[in-house]
């Protein structure tokens, strides 16, 4: 009987990006299991059991034939796995389906034969950097599972294992995420009652995260999953001709509020002079813009700028351009106050001129123009959307949303904020 061939990784032998900050948590000892049906221990534990030589060791795994595996195939252009429905990966999972794809690599739905259940398994590009971030992004999980007793929000890991040059993550299997769930109900935003549910996780997850000294750093409706795919079809007045024949005079609203938050690869424990640029573009915190150096209050912003998208089912900044993207902020929120403007660091210098934002002289173009000046005030567009809690959600936005990000509500204060105060998860 010829074995598959699979390969385990010691993390501390990996060139991690130098851009984040390196773990080095205190995690028990564990024995090297390998994968393919077994729980694999602490990746933190591997080097230090004395079992992984300095080079990358190969392991032929006991009772994984080579007739149970799919044909060898070359990865396509990009470094992604190829495979067909069917296919087995490793002797323990079988792939039922494609869930999804990033620039991290796949997501894949597969049964689980040994815990007889459905898990979605995310397997990452064939390149170094992604290899690299992957392993750091199983060092966080592990630790964030460590410290979790169920109601923290956090994604939860499996298991994982190295499959023919690709890192494999597995996690429980999720629903769908609330960027997707906005997409397919054509962008039409929740009811607020589930907001303020919603809400009041994510804060639960990122105070989690925050006590534990790690900031997650790309918060966005992508990486909130909702946990089950169940929903309900409502009339939606706003949006319809009133008649039920229209189409759109219905719209989709999950029966549950549970969330899960996911993709930590770009996670980092907290340090002084964190100035590289983190987020994505629409969540993007000033600071991070401005480089000024960032911390915790930075994943705040991204909060605020999600519970607003939430509400109105689009982004709050839609820009690809930073001078754009602060001229919007201060269309919806005021002027950035001067004391920030003046530590701005040399590569942000060019967005200032005598002491404030050079908007709109600076403008690329008029159409940039015209996109800032069509966005209402922080207030207004709130009450566009929000019959009741109006008030109390537009102040709480006002405390996540503060441009000094030691102005800023801390995820623990928001948590005691009145518009939270009434949640009744929907289970």
């Amino acid at each position: 009987m010829e074995f598959e061939h699979v390969t385990v990784i010691p993390i501390t032998h990996l060139d991690r990006p130098r851009k984040r900050a390196r773990f080095g948590w205190d995690v028990p000892q564990a024995q090297v299991g390998i994968f393919c049906g077994q729980e694999v221990g602490n990746v933190a534990s591997y080097a230090s059991s004395g079992a992984i030589s300095d080079h990358t060791s190969s392991l032929f795994v006991k009772g994984v034939a080579r007739n149970g595996s799919p044909p060898w195939r070359e990865d396509d252009k990009d470094g992604h796995y190829m495979f067909a429905l069917g296919d087995n990966l490793t002797s323990r999972y079988k792939i039922h389906s494609k869930m999804g794809e990033g620039t991290f690599g796949q997501v894949l739905e597969c049964w689980d034969r040994e815990r007889k259940e459905m898990v979605a398994i995310k397997i990452v590009r064939g390149i170094k950097k992604y290899r690299e971030a992957a392993m750091i992004e199983i060092e966080v999980l592990q630790h964030l599972g460590k410290h979790d007793k169920g109601s923290n929000r956090c994604v939860q890991i499996r298991n994982w294992f190295d499959y023919r040059n690709h890192i494999c993550i597995v996690f429980e299997k999720l629903g769908p995420s609330l960027y997707d769930f906005l997409r397919k109900n054509n962008y039409r935003s929740f009811p607020i009652d589930l907001v303020r549910e919603i809400g009041r996780q994510l804060l639960e997850c990122v105070a989690f995260m925050h006590d534990l000294h790690m900031i997650h750093t790309d918060l966005k409706p992508e990486n909130i999953l909702l946990v089950s795919s169940d929903y309900v079809k409502v009339p939606d007045y706003k949006n319809s001709s009133h008649s039920p024949k229209d189409i759109s005079y219905y719209k989709r609203v999950p029966k549950s509020s549970a969330i899960k938050v996911i993709d930590f690869g770009s996670t980092t424990y907290e340090r002084q002079d964190q100035n590289y640029i983190v987020s994505t573009r629409h969540y993007r915190a000033p600071e991070v813009i401005l480089g000024l150096g960032w911390s915790y209050p930075c994943d705040i912003w991204s909060v605020g700028c999600i519970l607003v998208e939430l509400c109105t089912g689009e982004a709050l900044f839609q820009t690809h351009e930073n001078l754009e993207h602060l001229a919007m902020m201060e269309r919806v929120l005021g002027p950035i106050p001067q004391h920030i403007l003046k530590r701005v660091d040399r590569h942000a210098g060019k967005y200032v001129r005598r002491g404030r934002l050079d908007w709109p002289e600076g403008a690329a173009s008029r159409e940039s123009m015209k996109a800032v000046l069509k966005l209402p005030r922080l207030q207004n567009l709130v009450m566009q959307h929000v019959d009741q809690s109006a008030g109390d959600l537009i102040h709480l936005l006002q405390g996540l949303l503060r441009y000094d990000p030691l102005d800023r509500l801390t995820a623990r204060e928001a948590l005691r904020h009145p518009f939270l105060a009434k949640v009744q998860h929907r289970r």
